[in-house]
Protein backbone atom coordinates (compact mmCIF):
# COMPACT_ATOMS: atom_id res chain seq x y z
CA UNK A 1 0.00 0.00 0.00
CA UNK A 2 1.29 3.56 -0.76
CA UNK A 3 1.49 5.31 2.36
CA UNK A 4 2.00 8.81 -0.44
CA UNK A 5 -1.85 8.21 -0.89
CA UNK A 6 -4.51 10.69 -0.65
CA UNK A 7 -2.56 14.09 -1.47
CA UNK A 8 0.68 12.76 1.09
CA UNK A 9 -1.36 12.44 3.84
CA UNK A 10 -3.15 16.10 4.45
CA UNK A 11 -4.21 16.85 8.24
CA UNK A 12 -7.07 18.77 6.89
CA UNK A 13 -8.19 15.64 4.72
CA UNK A 14 -8.44 13.49 7.62
CA UNK A 15 -10.04 16.50 9.58
CA UNK A 16 -12.71 17.08 7.29
CA UNK A 17 -13.33 13.00 7.83
CA UNK A 18 -13.54 13.39 11.22
CA UNK A 19 -15.90 16.00 11.18
CA UNK A 20 -17.74 14.48 8.72
CA UNK A 21 -17.41 10.94 9.92
CA UNK A 22 -19.59 11.63 13.47
CA UNK A 23 -21.76 14.79 12.49
CA UNK A 24 -23.94 12.73 9.80
CA UNK A 25 -24.68 10.30 12.69
CA UNK A 26 -25.25 13.12 15.65
CA UNK A 27 -29.06 13.03 14.61
CA UNK A 28 -30.09 9.35 14.42
CA UNK A 29 -27.90 8.30 17.53
CA UNK A 30 -26.72 10.95 19.75
CA UNK A 31 -30.07 12.69 20.15
CA UNK A 32 -31.24 10.09 21.72
CA UNK A 33 -28.03 9.03 23.84
CA UNK A 34 -27.31 12.35 24.90
CA UNK A 35 -30.96 13.27 25.45
CA UNK A 36 -33.23 9.90 26.09
CA UNK A 37 -35.34 10.76 28.81
CA UNK A 38 -36.49 13.79 27.24
CA UNK A 39 -37.13 12.37 23.82
CA UNK A 40 -39.10 9.87 25.27
CA UNK A 41 -41.31 12.47 26.57
CA UNK A 42 -40.90 15.11 23.92
CA UNK A 43 -42.30 11.81 21.39
CA UNK A 44 -44.49 10.29 24.20
CA UNK A 45 -43.28 7.00 23.60
CA UNK A 46 -41.68 4.09 25.77
CA UNK A 47 -38.47 2.23 25.26
CA UNK A 48 -39.74 -0.22 23.37
CA UNK A 49 -41.21 2.54 20.44
CA UNK A 50 -37.90 3.98 20.81
CA UNK A 51 -36.27 0.62 19.94
CA UNK A 52 -38.55 0.13 17.14
CA UNK A 53 -36.95 3.30 15.37
CA UNK A 54 -33.50 2.20 15.25
CA UNK A 55 -34.58 -1.19 14.54
CA UNK A 56 -35.93 0.12 11.39
CA UNK A 57 -32.60 2.39 11.07
CA UNK A 58 -30.74 -1.34 11.27
CA UNK A 59 -32.72 -3.19 9.00
CA UNK A 60 -32.41 -0.52 6.41
CA UNK A 61 -28.58 -0.15 6.86
CA UNK A 62 -28.13 -3.69 6.74
CA UNK A 63 -28.86 -3.71 2.95
CA UNK A 64 -27.31 -0.78 3.10
CA UNK A 65 -24.16 -2.28 4.25
CA UNK A 66 -24.25 -4.91 1.44
CA UNK A 67 -25.15 -2.19 -1.37
CA UNK A 68 -22.94 0.51 -0.51
CA UNK A 69 -19.96 -0.94 0.11
CA UNK A 70 -19.13 -2.12 -3.24
CA UNK A 71 -20.28 1.64 -4.49
CA UNK A 72 -17.31 3.17 -2.64
CA UNK A 73 -15.01 1.23 -4.63
CA UNK A 74 -16.58 2.88 -7.95
CA UNK A 75 -17.52 6.32 -7.24
CA UNK A 76 -15.67 9.07 -5.44
CA UNK A 77 -15.90 9.51 -2.13
CA UNK A 78 -16.39 13.08 -1.58
CA UNK A 79 -19.77 12.56 -4.12
CA UNK A 80 -21.41 10.44 -1.95
CA UNK A 81 -20.51 11.27 1.31
CA UNK A 82 -21.64 15.29 0.71
CA UNK A 83 -25.04 13.98 -0.48
CA UNK A 84 -25.51 11.88 1.98
CA UNK A 85 -25.12 14.58 4.81
CA UNK A 86 -26.84 17.06 3.14
CA UNK A 87 -30.10 13.92 2.80
CA UNK A 88 -29.60 13.09 6.73
CA UNK A 89 -29.71 17.12 7.41
CA UNK A 90 -33.33 17.01 5.66
CA UNK A 91 -34.40 14.23 8.21
CA UNK A 92 -32.96 16.33 11.13
CA UNK A 93 -35.61 19.56 9.45
CA UNK A 94 -38.12 17.01 9.59
CA UNK A 95 -37.44 15.80 13.46
CA UNK A 96 -37.61 19.18 14.53
CA UNK A 97 -41.92 19.46 13.88
CA UNK A 98 -41.57 16.26 16.54
CA UNK A 99 -44.17 14.13 14.03
CA UNK A 100 -45.96 11.26 14.81
CA UNK A 101 -43.88 8.03 15.71
CA UNK A 102 -45.29 6.47 12.12
CA UNK A 103 -43.41 9.43 10.71
CA UNK A 104 -40.16 8.87 12.86
CA UNK A 105 -39.58 5.85 12.02
CA UNK A 106 -39.94 6.26 8.41
CA UNK A 107 -37.13 8.90 9.35
CA UNK A 108 -34.79 6.63 10.62
CA UNK A 109 -35.82 4.33 7.86
CA UNK A 110 -34.26 7.31 5.83
CA UNK A 111 -31.36 7.96 7.42
CA UNK A 112 -30.50 4.32 7.71
CA UNK A 113 -29.96 4.87 3.78
CA UNK A 114 -27.88 8.14 3.68
CA UNK A 115 -25.63 7.51 6.55
CA UNK A 116 -25.18 3.88 5.53
CA UNK A 117 -25.82 3.60 1.93
CA UNK A 118 -24.20 6.74 0.50
CA UNK A 119 -21.74 7.27 3.66
CA UNK A 120 -20.29 4.95 5.73
CA UNK A 121 -17.85 2.82 3.47
CA UNK A 122 -16.59 5.62 1.57
CA UNK A 123 -15.71 7.01 4.79
CA UNK A 124 -13.67 3.66 5.83
CA UNK A 125 -11.75 3.35 2.66
CA UNK A 126 -10.65 7.19 2.49
CA UNK A 127 -9.82 6.85 6.47
CA UNK A 128 -7.52 3.49 5.02
CA UNK A 129 -6.22 5.23 2.12
CA UNK A 130 -5.07 8.10 4.02
CA UNK A 131 -3.26 5.76 6.84
CA UNK A 132 -1.14 3.93 4.01
CA UNK A 133 0.64 0.87 5.45
CA UNK A 134 2.45 1.98 7.91
CA UNK A 135 0.27 4.58 10.32
CA UNK A 136 -3.32 2.15 9.98
CA UNK A 137 -3.66 2.27 13.89
CA UNK A 138 -3.19 5.90 13.72
CA UNK A 139 -5.66 6.69 11.32
CA UNK A 140 -8.40 4.85 12.55
CA UNK A 141 -7.35 6.07 16.53
CA UNK A 142 -7.69 9.65 15.14
CA UNK A 143 -10.38 9.27 13.16
CA UNK A 144 -12.48 7.48 16.45
CA UNK A 145 -11.16 9.87 18.45
CA UNK A 146 -11.81 12.47 16.48
CA UNK A 147 -15.23 12.12 16.19
CA UNK A 148 -15.56 11.53 19.95
CA UNK A 149 -14.20 14.88 20.25
CA UNK A 150 -16.97 16.00 17.46
CA UNK A 151 -19.43 14.35 19.14
CA UNK A 152 -18.88 15.64 22.21
CA UNK A 153 -18.22 19.10 21.45
CA UNK A 154 -21.67 18.55 19.26
CA UNK A 155 -22.62 17.33 22.89
CA UNK A 156 -21.71 19.66 24.96
CA UNK A 157 -22.81 22.74 22.70
CA UNK A 158 -26.15 20.60 22.35
CA UNK A 159 -26.93 20.63 26.14
CA UNK A 160 -25.93 23.95 26.30
CA UNK A 161 -28.66 25.01 24.09
CA UNK A 162 -30.81 22.67 25.94
CA UNK A 163 -30.09 24.13 29.63
CA UNK A 164 -30.30 27.67 28.15
CA UNK A 165 -33.70 27.68 26.91
CA UNK A 166 -34.87 24.78 29.73
CA UNK A 167 -34.36 27.09 31.96
CA UNK A 168 -37.37 29.92 30.37
CA UNK A 169 -40.37 29.57 30.52
CA UNK A 170 -42.06 28.47 27.10
CA UNK A 171 -43.75 31.23 24.80
CA UNK A 172 -45.38 28.39 22.47
CA UNK A 173 -49.11 27.56 24.15
CA UNK A 174 -49.12 24.00 24.76
CA UNK A 175 -45.41 23.23 23.85
CA UNK A 176 -43.21 22.72 27.37
CA UNK A 177 -39.96 24.27 27.30
CA UNK A 178 -38.38 20.73 27.37
CA UNK A 179 -39.94 20.14 23.67
CA UNK A 180 -38.98 23.99 22.59
CA UNK A 181 -35.41 23.21 23.82
CA UNK A 182 -35.49 19.64 22.17
CA UNK A 183 -36.47 21.61 18.74
CA UNK A 184 -33.79 23.95 19.13
CA UNK A 185 -31.05 21.86 19.62
CA UNK A 186 -32.03 18.84 17.06
CA UNK A 187 -32.74 22.37 13.79
CA UNK A 188 -29.11 23.63 15.02
CA UNK A 189 -27.62 20.02 14.33
CA UNK A 190 -29.02 20.11 11.16
CA UNK A 191 -27.78 23.23 9.85
CA UNK A 192 -24.54 21.94 11.17
CA UNK A 193 -24.79 18.72 9.45
CA UNK A 194 -25.54 20.43 5.77
CA UNK A 195 -22.30 22.91 6.80
CA UNK A 196 -20.35 19.89 6.74
CA UNK A 197 -21.52 17.76 4.16
CA UNK A 198 -20.57 21.52 1.81
CA UNK A 199 -16.35 21.49 3.26
CA UNK A 200 -16.55 17.82 2.17
CA UNK A 201 -16.92 19.18 -0.85
CA UNK A 202 -14.34 20.97 -0.85
CA UNK A 203 -11.64 18.85 1.01
CA UNK A 204 -12.05 15.58 0.39
CA UNK A 205 -9.82 14.25 -2.93
CA UNK A 206 -10.69 11.96 -5.68
CA UNK A 207 -9.87 8.33 -4.28
CA UNK A 208 -6.89 6.56 -5.79
CA UNK A 209 -7.34 2.94 -7.46
CA UNK A 210 -11.15 2.83 -8.16
CA UNK A 211 -12.34 -0.20 -9.10
CA UNK A 212 -13.62 0.10 -13.33
CA UNK A 213 -17.64 -0.69 -13.50
CA UNK A 214 -17.88 -4.74 -13.84
CA UNK A 215 -20.83 -6.98 -14.55
CA UNK A 216 -22.66 -8.08 -11.17
CA UNK A 217 -21.49 -11.48 -11.70
CA UNK A 218 -17.84 -9.84 -11.86
CA UNK A 219 -18.46 -8.59 -8.15
CA UNK A 220 -19.75 -11.11 -6.73
CA UNK A 221 -16.73 -13.30 -7.67
CA UNK A 222 -14.54 -11.32 -5.91
CA UNK A 223 -17.04 -11.13 -3.23
CA UNK A 224 -16.88 -14.54 -2.99
CA UNK A 225 -13.33 -14.42 -2.44
CA UNK A 226 -13.11 -12.24 0.27
CA UNK A 227 -15.31 -14.67 1.93
CA UNK A 228 -12.38 -17.04 1.91
CA UNK A 229 -10.55 -15.17 4.33
CA UNK A 230 -10.22 -16.27 7.47
CA UNK A 231 -9.64 -13.50 9.15
CA UNK A 232 -12.81 -11.69 7.36
CA UNK A 233 -15.25 -13.99 9.56
CA UNK A 234 -13.44 -13.47 12.84
CA UNK A 235 -13.34 -10.05 12.30
CA UNK A 236 -17.04 -10.25 11.86
CA UNK A 237 -17.68 -11.45 15.34
CA UNK A 238 -15.30 -9.24 16.90
CA UNK A 239 -17.44 -6.07 15.51
CA UNK A 240 -20.64 -7.48 15.85
CA UNK A 241 -19.59 -7.83 20.05
CA UNK A 242 -18.09 -4.75 20.02
CA UNK A 243 -20.76 -2.57 18.44
CA UNK A 244 -23.44 -4.44 20.80
CA UNK A 245 -21.45 -2.55 23.77
CA UNK A 246 -21.23 0.67 22.01
CA UNK A 247 -25.08 0.39 21.66
CA UNK A 248 -25.31 -0.27 25.28
CA UNK A 249 -23.99 3.28 25.85
CA UNK A 250 -27.20 4.83 25.26
CA UNK A 251 -28.76 3.80 28.41
CA UNK A 252 -25.90 6.10 30.25
CA UNK A 253 -28.20 9.09 30.60
CA UNK A 254 -30.92 7.04 31.39
CA UNK A 255 -29.58 5.10 34.05
CA UNK A 256 -27.96 8.31 35.60
CA UNK A 257 -31.74 9.63 35.95
CA UNK A 258 -33.58 6.58 36.98
CA UNK A 259 -31.05 4.80 39.35
CA UNK A 260 -29.46 7.86 41.11
CA UNK A 261 -32.09 10.46 40.56
CA UNK A 262 -30.64 12.65 38.15
CA UNK A 263 -32.57 15.94 36.51
CA UNK A 264 -32.62 15.66 32.48
CA UNK A 265 -29.89 18.21 32.72
CA UNK A 266 -27.69 16.29 34.66
CA UNK A 267 -28.31 12.97 32.95
CA UNK A 268 -27.57 14.48 29.87
CA UNK A 269 -24.48 15.97 30.94
CA UNK A 270 -23.56 12.18 32.20
CA UNK A 271 -24.06 11.15 27.98
CA UNK A 272 -21.95 13.93 26.90
CA UNK A 273 -19.02 13.21 29.30
CA UNK A 274 -18.94 9.96 28.30
CA UNK A 275 -18.50 11.43 24.66
CA UNK A 276 -15.47 13.42 25.70
CA UNK A 277 -14.11 10.10 27.02
CA UNK A 278 -14.42 8.49 23.86
CA UNK A 279 -12.43 10.76 22.52
CA UNK A 280 -9.50 10.75 24.74
CA UNK A 281 -9.54 6.67 24.38
CA UNK A 282 -9.46 6.38 20.95
CA UNK A 283 -6.54 8.91 20.32
CA UNK A 284 -4.50 7.58 22.90
CA UNK A 285 -5.35 4.12 21.35
CA UNK A 286 -4.70 5.33 18.00
CA UNK A 287 -0.67 6.13 19.55
CA UNK A 288 -0.11 2.88 20.80
CA UNK A 289 -1.69 0.63 17.98
CA UNK A 290 0.92 0.68 15.43
CA UNK A 291 3.59 0.07 17.91
CA UNK A 292 1.82 -2.86 19.73
CA UNK A 293 -0.20 -6.10 18.66
CA UNK A 294 -3.38 -4.17 17.54
CA UNK A 295 -5.58 -7.59 18.27
CA UNK A 296 -4.09 -8.20 21.74
CA UNK A 297 -5.03 -4.60 22.51
CA UNK A 298 -8.51 -5.41 21.18
CA UNK A 299 -8.35 -8.42 23.81
CA UNK A 300 -7.21 -6.05 26.32
CA UNK A 301 -10.16 -3.98 25.89
CA UNK A 302 -12.80 -6.95 25.42
CA UNK A 303 -11.38 -8.45 29.17
CA UNK A 304 -12.03 -4.65 30.63
CA UNK A 305 -15.72 -4.40 29.50
CA UNK A 306 -16.37 -7.67 30.98
CA UNK A 307 -15.30 -6.86 34.33
CA UNK A 308 -16.48 -3.39 34.55
CA UNK A 309 -19.98 -4.90 32.88
CA UNK A 310 -20.18 -7.57 35.75
CA UNK A 311 -19.29 -5.20 39.00
CA UNK A 312 -22.47 -3.23 37.11
CA UNK A 313 -24.38 -6.00 36.73
CA UNK A 314 -23.69 -7.12 40.48
CA UNK A 315 -24.80 -3.71 41.65
CA UNK A 316 -21.92 -3.64 44.09
CA UNK A 317 -21.46 0.35 43.56
CA UNK A 318 -24.93 1.70 43.80
CA UNK A 319 -24.53 2.64 47.23
CA UNK A 320 -22.49 5.86 45.34
CA UNK A 321 -23.22 7.76 42.45
CA UNK A 322 -19.46 8.06 42.12
CA UNK A 323 -18.63 5.17 42.14
CA UNK A 324 -20.58 3.88 39.84
CA UNK A 325 -20.42 6.29 36.96
CA UNK A 326 -16.29 5.51 37.79
CA UNK A 327 -16.78 1.88 37.03
CA UNK A 328 -19.09 3.35 33.69
CA UNK A 329 -16.17 5.58 32.72
CA UNK A 330 -14.02 2.03 32.57
CA UNK A 331 -16.38 -0.12 31.00
CA UNK A 332 -16.71 2.88 28.11
CA UNK A 333 -12.82 3.02 27.82
CA UNK A 334 -13.43 -0.91 26.82
CA UNK A 335 -15.95 0.01 24.30
CA UNK A 336 -14.41 2.59 22.68
CA UNK A 337 -10.79 0.84 22.45
CA UNK A 338 -12.37 -1.63 20.81
CA UNK A 339 -13.98 0.69 18.69
CA UNK A 340 -10.93 2.29 17.82
CA UNK A 341 -9.15 -0.72 16.15
CA UNK A 342 -11.40 -2.86 14.85
CA UNK A 343 -11.11 -1.78 11.12
CA UNK A 344 -7.25 -1.06 11.81
CA UNK A 345 -6.62 -4.99 11.39
CA UNK A 346 -8.32 -5.02 7.89
CA UNK A 347 -4.19 -5.44 6.42
CA UNK A 348 -3.90 -8.20 8.97
CA UNK A 349 -7.00 -9.85 8.20
CA UNK A 350 -5.35 -9.52 4.22
CA UNK A 351 -7.82 -7.45 2.79
CA UNK A 352 -7.15 -5.85 -0.33
CA UNK A 353 -6.98 -1.64 -0.58
CA UNK A 354 -9.40 -2.15 -4.40
CA UNK A 355 -11.66 -3.96 -2.49
CA UNK A 356 -12.18 -1.91 0.98
CA UNK A 357 -15.68 -0.93 -0.14
CA UNK A 358 -16.79 -4.18 -0.50
CA UNK A 359 -15.13 -6.01 2.39
CA UNK A 360 -16.22 -2.95 4.60
CA UNK A 361 -19.76 -4.14 3.02
CA UNK A 362 -19.37 -7.52 4.37
CA UNK A 363 -18.04 -6.74 7.45
CA UNK A 364 -20.93 -4.20 8.55
CA UNK A 365 -23.41 -6.50 6.98
CA UNK A 366 -23.12 -8.89 10.09
CA UNK A 367 -21.39 -6.47 12.53
CA UNK A 368 -23.84 -3.86 12.84
CA UNK A 369 -27.09 -5.97 13.35
CA UNK A 370 -26.89 -5.10 16.57
CA UNK A 371 -28.71 -2.16 15.12
CA UNK A 372 -31.46 -4.12 14.35
CA UNK A 373 -31.88 -6.25 17.98
CA UNK A 374 -30.01 -4.42 20.66
CA UNK A 375 -32.19 -1.13 20.85
CA UNK A 376 -35.87 -3.26 20.97
CA UNK A 377 -33.62 -5.95 23.37
CA UNK A 378 -32.66 -3.01 25.88
CA UNK A 379 -36.16 -1.76 25.62
CA UNK A 380 -37.79 -4.61 27.15
CA UNK A 381 -34.96 -4.96 29.64
CA UNK A 382 -35.98 -1.73 30.95
CA UNK A 383 -39.50 -1.68 30.56
CA UNK A 384 -40.15 -5.24 31.99
CA UNK A 385 -37.73 -4.38 35.23
CA UNK A 386 -38.52 -0.41 35.54
CA UNK A 387 -35.27 1.05 38.06
CA UNK A 388 -31.88 -0.53 39.10
CA UNK A 389 -33.01 -3.51 38.02
CA UNK A 390 -33.27 -3.30 34.03
CA UNK A 391 -30.54 -1.53 33.97
CA UNK A 392 -28.91 -4.09 35.97
CA UNK A 393 -29.64 -6.64 33.28
CA UNK A 394 -28.48 -4.57 30.56
CA UNK A 395 -25.08 -4.43 31.68
CA UNK A 396 -25.25 -8.24 31.65
CA UNK A 397 -25.93 -8.66 28.56
CA UNK A 398 -22.99 -6.34 27.58
CA UNK A 399 -20.42 -8.90 29.67
CA UNK A 400 -22.38 -11.85 27.95
CA UNK A 401 -21.54 -9.99 24.08
CA UNK A 402 -18.10 -8.88 25.64
CA UNK A 403 -17.20 -12.52 26.57
CA UNK A 404 -17.83 -13.60 23.18
CA UNK A 405 -15.85 -10.79 21.50
CA UNK A 406 -12.92 -11.77 23.57
CA UNK A 407 -13.12 -15.42 21.91
CA UNK A 408 -13.47 -14.10 18.44
CA UNK A 409 -9.74 -12.19 19.13
CA UNK A 410 -8.50 -15.72 20.04
CA UNK A 411 -9.95 -16.92 16.87
CA UNK A 412 -8.46 -14.11 14.66
CA UNK A 413 -5.11 -14.42 16.00
CA UNK A 414 -4.97 -17.94 15.50
CA UNK A 415 -6.66 -17.66 11.86
CA UNK A 416 -3.80 -14.84 11.09
CA UNK A 417 -1.31 -16.85 12.06
CA UNK A 418 -1.74 -20.02 9.95
CA UNK A 419 -2.72 -17.28 6.62
CA UNK A 420 0.67 -15.65 7.03
CA UNK A 421 2.09 -19.06 7.21
CA UNK A 422 0.21 -20.67 4.49
CA UNK A 423 -0.30 -17.53 2.69
CA UNK A 424 -3.87 -19.60 1.39
CA UNK A 425 -5.49 -15.98 -0.37
CA UNK A 426 -3.32 -13.38 -2.17
CA UNK A 427 -4.30 -9.97 -2.83
CA UNK A 428 -3.38 -10.75 -6.67
CA UNK A 429 -6.45 -13.88 -6.66
CA UNK A 430 -8.82 -11.62 -5.43
CA UNK A 431 -7.87 -8.79 -7.88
Amino acid sequence: MNDSSLGERKPSILVTLILAGETIFFLPFLIARIFRPTMLDVFEISNVQLGSFFSTYGIVAMLSYIFGGPLADKYPSRVLMAIALWLTGIGGFIMAFIPSPIVMRFVYGFWGFTTIFLFWAPMIRSTREWGGSAFQGRAYGWLEGGRGAVAATLGIISWILFAWKNAGNTNTPGMSASTEAFQLVVLSISVITFIIGWLVWRKIPENRSLMRRESPKRMLSKIGQLLKLPGIWAMMFIIICAYAGYKITDDFSLYAREVFGFSETKASFVGAGALWLRALVAFSVGFLADHLVKIRMIAFFFILSIIAGLIAWAGFLQFSALLALLNLSFLATGIYGIRALYFAIQQEARIPLPLTGAAVGILSFVGYTPDVFMSPWMGHLLDADPGAGGHQNVFLLLAMFSLLGLLSTIVFSIFNGKSRRLKSVNEASIL
